[in-house]
Parts: structure tokens; sequence; C-alpha cells
């Protein structure tokens, strides 16, 4: 939810529930005016009446029943309400009433003066009426006003936002916001650029030593492996020494296979290989397919490819032969002799499955760094960390499955 939304929602319920202790405070109000006006009137002609019949010693003539009537039964004397039939409406109409004693001749008469309400009542509703409408005008007025007022005052860090998720730090540009008079954004660019800055400084070391460490270890790892190859192969190397050079040699191999996996793994992460191609996944399937073809049939795998469908990526060629291969070698290298291999491309999917041991965890803790499924493989464990971290890469969805009723292994990269 929007910050801007949130706020009008705290401001709309402010303002609903003043509009309605409003509304009833001036319908009262308005009403209580209206009948005390009444009420005002009705004293004041109680008191010509009774004046004007001292002076004269006679009885008004009474030329609407309605407004006043006489007579000799005692009333009560208060103001009050009552109703009156109305021929012409059909309908009851409110009055309000007071009551009066004269004497006159010796006898007491009563007067009932009665003023009707229904003018009050319209003046009430048309007043009311526009009061309401023109509070319900102001509170849409102010929202709108509010909006509009937000929406200025937050174009500046709508355009920060806008700076920094088109911002990349493998660029050698500087991150560059744009000027704004408003403190809070000034003081919020100024701390967003200098974090920039830091990060970006990060990343070239970080990248720096990388590289620096890929080169420099490389060249070392490949001597040793060529010396040990080379120890390997002479007539007179006694034979106690044979086995402790073999196992450097295997060991060398080893620790090479993680050089370069971690070494990829931290390129990756570092989004060195920001360039990106179209690339034939469907096709890049078969070919690795084809290369692995000696592995396939030394573990006498039956191997079925399924490519009707072409599968494009937008990716770097690296990335995606590492991808293929990882997946492709995985499925192979924990395979059964005599086991089954299915790779399937369809639109926008690649799936491999392929037999192999039973798992009692979750297969996708396999797509961890150095998790093995057997802790006694001479595998780094890498191999589906740096498949894992291309999907990761690219926004695909790499899931790793198992079903225990055929005791197949199933990897499903989602584009």
């Amino acid at each position: 939810m929007k910050l801007l939304t949130k706020t009008n929602r705290y401001y709309l319920v402010l303002v609903a529930a003043l509009f309605v202790v409003g509304a009833v405070g001036l319908y009262q109000g308005t009403q209580w005016a209206l009948a005390h006006e009444v009420d005002e009137q009705l004293v004041y002609h109680r008191d010509y009446l009774t004046q004007h019949i001292q002076r004269t010693q006679a009885l008004p003539s009474v030329t609407n029943p309605n407004e006043l009537s006489i007579g000799r039964r005692p009333q009560p004397i208060t103001l009050g309400d009552t109703l009156l039939y109305d021929p012409v409406e059909r309908t009851e109409v409110p009055f309000r009433t007071i009551s009066f004693a004269v004497e006159l001749g010796g006898q007491r008469h009563w007067l009932t003066l009665r003023k009707s309400l229904i003018e009050t009542k319209e003046a009430l509703a048309v007043s009311s009426g526009l009061m309401l409408g023109m509070l319900a005008l102001m509170v849409v007025g102010v929202l709108l006003l509010n909006r509009w007022l937000s929406n200025r005052l937050w174009a500046p860090f709508r355009r920060t936002l806008a700076a920094l998720r088109t911002y990349e730090l493998t660029r050698p540009q500087a991150l560059v916001l744009p000027a704004t008079p408003i403190d809070e954004f000034s003081e919020l660019n100024q701390a967003v650029a200098q974090l920039a800055e830091r990060a970006a400084s990060d990343y070239r070391v970080l990248k720096e030593f990388t590289e620096n460490v890929a080169h420099e270890t490389r060249t070392p790892l490949a001597i040793m492996q060529a010396k040990l190859e080379q120890l390997m192969q002479l007539d007179g190397l006694p034979p106690a020494a044979t086995s402790p050079v073999r196992e450097l040699y295997q060991a060398t191999l080893r620790l090479s296979r993680l050089h370069q996996a971690l070494t990829l793994l931290s390129k990756i992460e570092n989004r060195q290989f920001a360039s990106a191609v179209p690339v034939q996944l469907h096709e890049l399937v078969a070919e690795k397919l084809g290369q692995l073809q000696d592995f396939t049939e030394a573990k006498r795998l039956k191997v079925r490819l399924s490519a009707t469908v072409p599968l494009h990526a937008q990716m770097h060629p690296v990335l995606a032969d590492s991808l293929v291969n990882n997946l492709l070698q995985n499925a192979i290298k924990h395979n059964y002799p005599g086991g089954r291999l299915w790779v399937r491309t369809s639109r926008g999917e690649l799936e491999i499955t392929n037999t192999g041991q039973p798992l009692d965890f979750d297969p996708m803790l396999l797509l961890e760094r150095f998790r093995k499924h057997n802790a006694a493989s001479d595998s780094p464990g890498l191999g589906l960390a740096i498949a894992h971290q291309i999907c990761a890469f690219y926004g695909f969805r790499l899931r790793y499955s198992f079903s225990r009723t055929d005791g197949l292994h199933t990897l499903r990269v989602q584009l």
C-alpha cells in the first residue's frame, strides 16, 4: 500500500467522523434555533392578545381554527407540540402551541395559539442541505488538494527511486540524483549517493580481488598438476610413492575444479556477466548431450531427448553453457548404471529427469553450496549451487523434486 493511500485513509476516517458529528450538531443546532424562534413568536403573540383583550374588553375573532382557538375548558399553560389534520394536504401537520387564560366579564376564557412547523421543517431541510453540501464539497476539496500536493511534493522522491532502479554497480558512471528544494529529500539524496559510492568502491575492490585470486592461483595449480603428471609417468618412481602421488594428483584436480566453481560463483554474484544474447537452449542441450555421450555410454544410460519446442533465453553464452552442463552432469553423475535420463524442453521450461538414489530430506537443500547427497563423494558440491545462482541472476526459477514412488529426480528450470 502506498504511503499516500495509507495517509488518506487516516484523513478519511477523521474527516468522516468530523462530518457525522458536524452534521448532527448542525441539524440539532438549526432545529433548536428555529424552534426557539417559533416559541418567541408565540409568546409575543400571546402578550399582544392579552393586552389587546384587556384594552378592548373583547375576544378576537377566530379566522383560522388551526392558529387560534377559544374555549372555556382549562388548558395547560405551557409550550407544547401537537398534530392537526390538514384536509388539503390530507396528512397530519406538526404545530407548536401555547395556551393562556384571560378574564372577560367575570368569566375565564382559554385561548390557544398555534403555529405550523411546516415552514420550519422546510427551512431546516434547506439550510441543513446547503450546509452539509458545502461541508461535503470542502471535504472532497481537501482530499483532492492533499492528493495533488502529495504528488507534487513527493515528485523528487519518485525521481530518486527511478534513478536507483536504473543504477548498476557494474557501470563506471556515478549515481546522479536530481536536485530538490526539499531539505529532507536533499539529505536522502546525499546519503544515497554516498552509499552508492561506497558500494561501487567495495565492488571494484572485490572484483579486483576475485580477478587477482583467480589469476594468481590458476598458474600454481596448473604447475602442480603438470608436475604430478610427470611424476606419475616416471618409470623409476618407487612403489611406496605411487599411491601418495596419485592421491595428490586427485586432490589437485578436485582443488582445480573447486577453484573454477568458486571463481564462477564469485563472478556471477559480482554481476560480471552483464552482456546477454539470445541463446537457443534446445540446441545447446542437444550439443551438450553429444559431448557427454562417452559418460552416458560408460554408465549405459538410456537417454531420451524431447526438444520439439524451441526454447529461447536471453543469457550470457558462458552462463548458459555452465547452466546446461552442470544440470546434465549432475543427472549423469548421480544416476544408476543402466539408469534412465530424460531431457525435455517446452515453451519456457527445461526439465531434466533421472533415476538415482532416494533422498530422505528436502531435495531443494541440494541447491545450497557444498551440499552433497553422498558426503564421501569427490564432487565439491557446487554444481547445482552454480545452476541455482545462474537462475537467480536471470530471474529464472529452479526447482528440484524427488518422487518416492518411481525413484525419479527432476530438475525443472522455468524461464
